[in-house]
């Protein structure tokens, strides 16, 4: 499952340099996870460091992104190839 940022996103910026896949940028309005990029930091930490630092707990998983262990590990591996495709199970619109 690749993770998102709900709109109580107070914008802090810590969030972003903690992402080891380059996932996490800057909306319109508020800061944004690419479901593409988002391992949810497997391969890197036993677990995401963007929901660690984040002060207002605004990170939960998305249910519209759902992968198992296996495809996110996988999806690792195809980002440090430098050939990520986007995984059939993710959508890049949170619910």
């Amino acid at each position: 499952m690749a993770l998102w940022i709900t709109d109580a996103c107070i914008n802090c910026d810590v969030c972003e340099p903690e992402c080891p896949n380059q996932a996490i940028s800057m909306g319109v309005e508020i800061y944004e996870i690419d479901p593409h990029r988002c391992t949810e930091c497997v391969g890197h930490f036993d677990s995401p460091q963007c929901v660690q630092v984040c002060p207002v707990e605004c990170i939960p998983v998305n249910p519209s992104c759902v992968e198992t262990p296996e495809q996110l590990l996988a999806k690792y591996r195809a980002l440090q190839a430098g050939s990520a495709s986007p995984s059939p199970a993710v959508s890049a619109s949170p619910v």
